[in-house]
């Protein structure tokens, strides 16, 4: 999660010192960015690296790792739920297992799950700066409590977020697709109804080509997934690692390209979950 040191602590001087954290313009002072890999699977990875090797390293870059498992009639391979849950936990992100006709809410809700866990890791971490000791959100009074709690879900409702979506196209999922994209539809509208910028890109695997294939570049809205959902073929490996890898390597070139039309950029600080 990147954020602007310059503005990161004084929100949280009101905890610390009794005054009122509503005065000051508390949440105009606070920006943010939020970066997941969303990873959309319905079994076990066959091919390529360590998928949670992999999503380990995405966690020390400051990328949270979510992945929804969905299965078919009270059916998913039981290595398949250790994989995705194992994934989720190296990945510092949230996991789900879920029918397919569920899998729209799911997709909405493990997104916001994650986002609120990512920011409370963070306002976690400035609460013990600020105070010098272990504390967290939990520790303090409950009226603190509640005023920090209102920065967290005011932050959920105004920090860019990025999602990079990985979309298991194996051939077991080739009739889940049509549930998928209305899943990504939904997530988009749900998403966009936040204040905050929002970025999605869209990779699956295995490509035509190759392991992992770019369908849709960084983009604020996903309505032309429809005409490209369409055009989709299932089959073969499932090689979720190099899936992840590949996302990684996304996140890195657009962090690279912003840089470069950036000056400024040295002023943001990277808060690694």
């Amino acid at each position: 999660m990147v954020f602007n040191h310059k503005l990161c602590i004084n929100p949280f001087r009101s905890v610390e010192n009794g005054g009122n954290s509503k005065s000051g313009g508390r949440m105009s002072m606070y920006t943010g960015k939020i970066r997941q890999i969303l990873l959309i699977t319905d079994g076990c990875s066959n091919q390529g690296e360590d998928p949670i090797a992999m999503a380990a390293l995405a966690k020390e870059q400051g990328i949270s790792v979510n992945v929804i498992g969905v299965m078919e009639q009270d059916v998913i391979d039981e290595k398949g739920m250790t994989e995705i849950e194992g994934i989720a936990m190296s990945g510092g992100g949230v996991s789900q297992i879920v029918y397919a006709q569920q899998l729209s809410q799911t997709v909405q809700m493990v997104t916001r799950k994650a986002m609120t866990q990512t920011i409370q890791g963070v306002v976690n971490r400035e609460l013990q700066q600020i105070l010098g000791r272990s504390q967290t959100i939990e520790d303090l009074p409950p009226e603190k409590r509640g005023e920090v709690m209102e920065v967290v879900d005011e932050l959920g409702e105004t920090v860019e977020l990025e999602v990079l979506i990985l979309v298991d196209t194996s051939a077991s999922m080739k009739h889940k697709l049509p549930t998928v994209k209305e899943a990504l539809l939904d997530l988009s509208l749900s998403l966009n109804a936040r204040t905050g910028d929002n970025q999605f890109a869209v990779f699956v695997f295995p490509g035509k080509k190759n392991d992992v294939e770019k369908i849709l570049d960084w983009t604020p809205k996903l309505q032309s997934l429809t005409s490209i959902f369409s055009q989709l073929t299932t089959g073969g490996i499932t090689p979720t690692g190099p899936a992840i890898r590949t996302a990684l390597t996304s996140f890195n070139s657009k962090r690279s390209l912003r840089s470069l039309l950036n000056s400024d950029d040295e002023s943001f600080l990277e808060e690694s979950m």
